[in-house]
């Protein structure tokens, strides 16, 4: 049996300098992108970082940085297993991987004391600039980090208490386009399920139910009303009980993806998916290949982090223009149903 290999001591920047025969600092340029090396030195470092299987100290050499970056931003959503934050994550990812960053990301879990905890703690180590759907009501606690450099972009949800660049969609238009096409499809009875009415996303989405359904010249009587569902248990408990009841709307507006999916397994359940139709706001995976296809106010997730993405490391790199807020188009996806026709009257 032969004797285990012995624990080789990590190499460290000196080593990597004395086998390419450079200074320490040419090394750390090479290792931060520096664009001022030359190719010769930058291939000799390069040959010797790999001959050494070296790898940096990315906590320590960050403090060495030229332009006093950390490589690092903050990612902070609501629920990164949600496939919108998810795919939005993914998007903000490939921005900071052509700026060589790192992303940081958590789940706020619409904890507004969590919020504040995270956004302070990641801006407190030294974090480029923070990414932010939030979830408390005032974001006035940032103010302080802003005016010390560090640059904040709001995505999905708008800031309050701060002004800062927000990448948003029109949350009221969205929810009107959907009850005005269940109005033209013949419905009068349309019912609302929504996630929690605090959320500025919710109450937008609500109001443009409200106030389409009202120049539709429909009623929107209480029991066809349904807030603060934000799981898929209780949007299925909430649906299932609004389709069985004395009343029954022929047609639901569902706010959230996890409200849509919700309302899918109670039409499922119930048997009546080709009966009853359906329109959600934001699009979630394998909608398009369900019987009948999920018609949705679709929001681009990709788009919106990557338009986040990119106005953060604008600011990062010295952009101090006005704050701006991007407004990204939710086009409706008609797959079927929301086509679904009311019940032929008797």
């Amino acid at each position: 049996m032969s004797d285990p290999e012995p624990i080789r001591k990590p190499a460290t920047v000196r080593d990597v300098a004395a086998l390419a025969g450079v200074s320490v600092k040419t090394v750390s340029r090479v290792i931060n992108g520096v664009p001022s090396v030359s190719e010769e030195l930058r291939s000799r470092v390069n040959q010797a970082i790999a001959r050494l299987d070296f790898r940096p100290n990315l906590a320590a050499s960050s403090l060495r940085r030229a332009d006093g970056r950390t490589g690092r931003i903050a990612l902070l959503l609501e629920d990164l297993a949600n496939p919108f934050s998810a795919t939005l994550h993914r998007a903000v990812e490939d921005v900071a991987r052509r700026h060589r960053s790192l992303v940081l990301a958590g789940s706020l879990d619409e904890d507004p004391q969590r919020e504040v905890e995270l956004a302070r703690a990641l801006a407190a180590h030294g974090a480029d600039g923070l990414i932010i759907a939030p979830a408390s009501p005032d974001q006035g606690y940032l103010n302080r980090e802003v005016r010390a450099g560090t640059p904040v972009v709001f995505v999905d949800r708008p800031p309050r208490g701060l002004t800062a660049d927000a990448v948003l969609v029109d949350n009221v238009a969205g929810a009107a386009a959907a009850v005005r096409h269940l109005a033209e499809v013949g419905h009068r009875r349309i019912a609302y399920l929504g996630d929690y009415l605090s959320l500025p996303t919710a109450s937008g989405r609500f109001r443009g139910y409200q106030e389409e359904m009202g120049r539709q010249g429909l009623p929107v009587p209480p029991e066809l009303v349904r807030h603060d569902l934000h799981d898929v248990t209780a949007a299925t408990e909430a649906a299932h009980e609004l389709l069985t009841g004395p009343l029954p709307p022929t047609a639901l507006f569902t706010s959230q993806n996890l409200v849509t999916t919700g309302a899918v397994r109670a039409l499922r359940r119930l048997g009546l998916g080709h009966r009853v139709a359906l329109v959600g706001f934001d699009d979630f995976p394998l909608a398009d290949l369900l019987e009948p296809g999920v018609t949705v106010i679709a929001q681009d997730a990709a788009r919106m982090g990557e338009t986040a993405a990119t106005l953060l490391f604008e600011r990062v790199n010295g952009d101090h223009s006005d704050p701006r807020e991007v407004v990204i188009p939710t086009p409706l996806l008609i797959r079927g149903s929301g086509e679904i026709p009311p019940p032929a009257e008797r």
